[in-house]
């Protein structure tokens, strides 16, 4: 077993496991992505870490175990199709991509579009297309969705998000609370939306969802 075989082994029983990702669908799905590849060379030592990994042009990995239990939340099945708001380098959609039908992996930074492009094709994801476009907008086209993850946290929920969900869908997030993140899923019955809070989960804000602040004077 390699090195990184065996951190990402040891990632799954001490930060998974004990934390409440226990469903075997996404051990499964996360023991079969190498997160060492989808970080920068000088990092790749470090991938497994439990916090939030830089990997450049201000974005962030999601802790694995915030990430894992947003997952748990989100109840992906095997026909869904899903929405991976700000897909950074891929990592985050290649996991969905052995849980899903098919995922949507929505990024603004062209930097990162084109590693996750190139990242997803050497790692033969075959069910994940990479989308350009601006974060808050979603895949309008390309919906509505299963699932909806947000890939960091958020001051507020685009309304444009929430209306790409389809009717029984699930949308999960890390909501900014007076400045306290806290996981936040928002599921959509009869054309009607709501949410509640699941856990505490302090991860990187993802740029672009700033509450709107009003007129300062």
């Amino acid at each position: 077993m390699t090195e990184s075989a065996v951190a990402r082994s040891h990632m799954i029983d001490c930060q998974l496991r004990p934390n409440e990702v226990n469903d075997e669908r996404i051990i499964a799905a996360i023991e079969n992505v190498a997160r060492e590849l989808f970080v920068p060379k000088a990092k790749r030592s470090i991938a497994y870490v439990d916090e939030d990994l830089e990997i450049g042009e201000g974005r962030f990995l999601m802790e694995p175990m915030v990430f894992g239990r947003l997952v748990t939340a989100a109840d992906i099945q095997e026909k869904d199709v899903v929405l991976d708001v700000g897909c950074a380098t891929g990592y985050s959609s290649a996991v969905l991509a052995g849980l899903a039908e098919a995922v949507v992996a929505l990024e603004e930074n062209e930097t990162l579009a084109a590693a996750a492009e190139k990242k997803l094709s050497e790692q033969d994801v075959m069910n994940v297309a990479v989308v350009k476009g601006k974060l808050r907008d979603g895949v309008a086209k390309q919906g509505p969705f299963d699932v909806i993850i947000i890939e960091g946290a958020v001051e507020e929920i685009p309304a444009a998000l929430v209306n790409q969900l389809r009717d029984g869908g699930r949308l999960v997030c890390v909501k900014l609370e007076g400045g306290v993140g806290r996981a936040h899923i928002v599921e959509k019955e009869d054309g009607v939306a709501s949410g509640r809070t699941l856990f505490d989960a302090n991860v990187q804000p993802l740029p672009g969802f700033e509450a709107d602040k009003g007129f300062v004077f």
